[in-house]
C-alpha cells in the first residue's frame, strides 16, 4: 500500500512538471523579445489613419487598391452629347434639291419663255419683267437680257434645249463664278481670323453665327463666339446654346454692356487659346439709326486693337428684296462688308437678289440658308444655284 502510494506521488509530479514546461514553451512563443535600448531608440512608427477605416493603413503605396463597384445609382449623369456637323460638301446636293421644290419662279418662269418658238419684243419684255420681279435688278437685267437677245440672234438657236442651256450659261455668268467665295478666316502672325456677323434686326444673325460655327467645326477648325449682341437678353443664351451643341466656347458681357468690349474680350481669349477663328456676333440694327451704325464701327475699331478682324459678313433676308439692297449700301460704308449670307431663300421668287446684291455692293454671296435645320447653311455654289433654279 505503500508502495502503491509512493507511485501515484511520483507520476502526479511528473506530470504537473510537464505541464509547466508546455506553458512556458507557449508564453515563450507568442513573446517578441525586445531589442537592445540603444536600437530601439532609433526606430520610429508611424500610423496612418484612413478617412473611413480608424484601424491603421498597412496596405503598401505599390499595391493599387481593390476594385468596388460603384452602384448604378450613384453612378455620374452622362455628358452632354457633342454633335458632329454634317460636312459643306454633303450639303450642297440636299440644298439644291430643296430650292428646286421651292416656290422660285424665276427659274420656271424664264424657261418657259425662252423655249418659245417666237422670240419678238413682247417676249422678251415678259423675260425683263420676270427677272426685276426676282430682284435681280434694273442694270443687272438689262445687260443680262442684252446678252441672251445677242447670243440667240447670232447663234439661231431654235432647239428648246439647246435654249436653256444658253440661259443657264447666261444666268451663271451674271451670278459671277469668278469671285472669290472663300471665308477668310486665317489671321496675321499666327493670330486667329476674325469673323464680324453684321445686319438688320429678324434677319437671322445669331442663327446664322451658330450655323457658320458648325461649318467650320465640320471642317476641324478651332472655334470661339463672342456674344457682342448685348441688347437681347436671349441673344447670348442663344449663341451659347449653338456653341455648346458642338462643344465651342462663348464669351459674353453683362446685359446691356458694352458690345466692343464684349468683341474685344473675345479676340483676346480666342488668341491667348490658341483658336483659329472668332466668330463675332452683333446685335441688329436699323440701318437708318445713324447712332447704332456708328457703333458698329466702334465694335469693329476695337476688335482691331487685338487682330485685324479679317471677314465682315452681312445677312440679309432675301425676301425683303430692294429693301436689302439699301441695307446693304449703307452697311458696306460702315464697316467694309465682304461678304454676304443670304437667309430664307427657299421658298421665295426673289433668288434674283444673288445677282443684285453682288452688283449692288461688289462682293460676293458666300453662304446661304435655305431651311430651319441646324445645319441648312451651304456655301454658295453659282453653278449648282442655277441648276436648282432650272431644274
Amino acid at each position: 500500500m505503500d508502495v502503491t502510494l509512493e507511485i501515484l506521488i511520483v507520476a502526479l509530479v511528473a506530470l504537473v512538471a510537464l505541464v509547466g514546461v508546455g506553458a512556458g514553451l507557449f508564453v515563450s512563443r507568442g513573446r517578441k523579445e525586445l531589442p537592445p535600448p540603444e536600437v530601439l531608440d532609433e526606430i520610429t512608427t508611424e500610423t496612418i489613419e484612413h478617412p473611413e477605416h480608424p484601424e491603421p493603413h498597412l496596405a503598401s503605396e505599390d499595391e493599387e487598391p481593390p476594385f468596388e463597384e460603384v452602384p448604378a445609382d450613384e453612378k455620374a449623369a452622362p455628358t452632354t452629347t457633342i454633335e458632329r456637323p454634317e460636312a459643306p460638301g454633303g450639303r450642297l446636293a440636299r440644298l439644291r434639291a430643296r430650292l428646286s421644290r421651292s416656290n422660285s419662279s424665276l427659274g420656271k418662269g424664264l424657261l418657259a419663255l425662252i423655249g418659245r418658238e417666237k422670240l419678238d419684243d413682247d417676249v422678251w419684255e415678259e423675260i425683263e419683267d420676270t427677272l426685276l420681279a426676282a430682284d435681280v435688278g434694273v442694270q443687272p437685267t438689262q445687260d443680262l437680257v442684252e446678252s441672251l437677245r445677242t447670243r440667240l440672234r447670232v447663234e439661231g438657236v431654235a432647239d428648246p434645249e439647246r435654249a436653256r442651256q444658253v440661259l443657264r450659261d447666261e444666268l451663271v455668268a451674271a451670278v459671277g463664278p469668278e469671285l472669290d467665295r472663300t471665308l477668310h478666316t486665317v489671321g496675321d502672325d499666327g493670330k486667329p481670323g476674325v469673323v464680324l456677323v453684321v445686319g438688320v434686326n429678324g434677319t437671322g444673325k445669331t442663327t446664322t453665327v451658330g450655323r457658320l460655327a458648325r461649318v467650320l467645326v465640320a471642317e476641324d477648325r478651332s472655334v470661339l463666339l463672342g456674344a457682342a449682341d448685348t441688347f437681347r437678353a436671349a441673344a447670348a443664351d442663344q449663341l451659347q446654346t449653338w456653341g455648346e451643341r458642338v462643344g465651342v466656347p462663348t464669351v459674353r458681357g453683362p446685359e446691356g454692356g458694352d458690345p466692343a468690349s464684349v468683341g474685344f474680350d473675345a479676340v483676346k481669349q480666342g488668341i491667348a487659346d490658341g483658336v483659329d477663328v472668332v466668330l463675332v456676333d452683333t446685335a441688329g440694327r436699323l440701318h437708318t439709326k445713324a447712332g447704332l451704325m456708328d457703333e458698329l464701327g466702334k465694335v469693329k475699331r476695337v476688335i482691331e486693337k487685338q487682330a485685324p478682324v479679317t471677314e465682315v459678313l452681312l445677312v440679309i433676308d432675301a425676301t425683303t428684296g430692294q429693301n436689302g439692297m439699301t441695307q446693304a449700301k449703307i452697311f458696306s460704308e460702315v464697316v467694309d462688308v465682304s461678304g454676304v449670307v443670304l437667309t430664307k431663300l427657299d421658298g421665295t421668287a426673289k433668288g434674283g437678289i444673288v445677282i443684285g446684291v453682288q452688283r449692288t455692293l461688289g462682293v460676293p454671296v458666300k453662304f446661304v440658308g435655305l431651311g430651319e435645320g441646324a445645319d441648312d447653311l451651304a456655301p454658295f455654289d453659282p453653278a449648282e444655284f442655277v441648276d436648282a433654279l432650272l431644274s
